[in-house]
């Protein structure tokens, strides 16, 4: 039975994916729009600045602001098994 709804899972994927190839529209890149104004490209260190670059600094300023922001006490924080939480010192 299992083979029987791959099978018909199989057939249904490729149906579709047929329709929506043979009912989409060729890209044409090489016809401009009118009010078309493509600028001009981006260098290879544009390129890997804006989408390399910049994600990865973006990452690391809001994981440190989480990191020195962190309020949370020590007592509520999860801590690994068979690990036992710092006694808080009552002075």
């Amino acid at each position: 039975m299992d083979k029987k709804n791959a099978l018909r899972a199989g057939a249904l994927a490729a149906g579709t994916t047929l329709m929506m190839l043979l009912m989409s529209v060729p890209a044409s890149a090489l016809t401009r729009d009118d009010g078309d104004d493509p600028g001009t490209g981006l260098s290879v260190i544009d390129t890997l600045g804006l989408f390399v670059v910049a994600p990865l600094v973006l990452f690391g300023v809001i994981a440190g602001l989480v990191m020195v922001l962190d309020k949370s006490k020590a007592e509520h924080r999860v801590l690994a098994p068979k690990s036992k939480p710092k006694a808080a010192s009552k002075a």
